[in-house]
């Protein structure tokens, strides 16, 4: 496995990924019917597929592991609470405001990835 392959085409995923849950965020909240169209239900699970598998190979071209390594298991504990939020914020949520909130903390869940994959440190804000 090429390392520098694998690497772009986690950070496209990961784009993409953040790309169709801000779309369908901003769909959920003016209740845009474009949120029920197939496509919305099924290019987000293949890209988040790509996106896993991704992260994996990386893990292991680098040799790093969850429960191993501390910035990994903070990924994988906070990816848990996204995914969580996320489905709060498109299914789940009893109300439009739940399903707001829980949007809105599933980016910050997000951001706080994307800065702990780059300070490779479970407290990238501390730093």
């Amino acid at each position: 496995m090429d390392y520098s392959l694998v690497k772009h085409l986690h950070l496209a995923t990961v784009a993409v990924s953040l790309a169709l849950f801000v779309l369908r965020g901003i769909w959920m909240i003016v209740e845009s019917a474009r949120l029920h169209a197939r496509w919305v239900r099924i290019v987000p699970h293949v890209n988040d597929t790509l996106l896993l598998a991704s992260g994996i190979g990386l893990a292991l071209l680098i040799g790093q592991y969850p429960l191993a390594d501390g910035w990994l298991t903070a990924k994988l504990v906070a990816l848990i609470v996204y995914i969580g939020l996320g489905t709060v914020a498109l299914k789940r949520g009893r109300t439009r405001g739940t399903r707001i909130a829980a949007w809105l903390a599933a980016l910050a869940v997000f951001g706080y990835m994307l800065a702990v994959a780059r300070a490779h440190d479970p407290l990238p804000f501390l730093g």
